[in-house]
């Protein structure tokens, strides 16, 4: 069984910045892509960033230049840094990563529970 445990959300001005972290555990033999999803009220789910285990990066226009998705493999985790946060911005993120444990032959996608990013105006 694997986990994905994100931690980082919170309210914060407009302006301001945060940064998610999302700690995969488990019998994780290797993980691949991790990304960064949100939700809104109201709205569907939709990408935010994600990296590959390589570290090439791809981002949703509406956070190039402001938000940076980083990881580290060694403790299977994946970072978001979220800058110059604004209020549409406010939203559930989920991380979700690809993960090949020792009982799949193949990678298998797993979801985060969420945490909420409240931006003030």
């Amino acid at each position: 069984q694997v986990q994905l445990v994100e931690s980082g959300g919170g309210l914060v001005q407009a302006g301001g910045s945060l940064r998610l972290s999302c700690a995969a555990s488990g019998r994780i033999f290797s993980i691949n892509t991790m990304g960064w999803y949100r939700q809104a009220v109201g709205n569907e789910r939709e990408l935010v960033a994600r990296i590959t285990s390589g570290g090439s990066t791809n981002y949703a226009d509406f956070v190039k230049g402001r938000f940076t998705i980083s990881r580290d493999n060694a403790k299977n985790t994946v970072y978001l840094q979220m800058n110059s946060l604004k209020p549409e911005d406010e939203a559930v993120y989920y991380c979700n990563a690809a993960v090949r444990s020792y009982a799949t032959e193949y990678p298998v996608d797993y979801w985060g529970q969420g945490t909420q990013v409240t931006v003030s105006s």
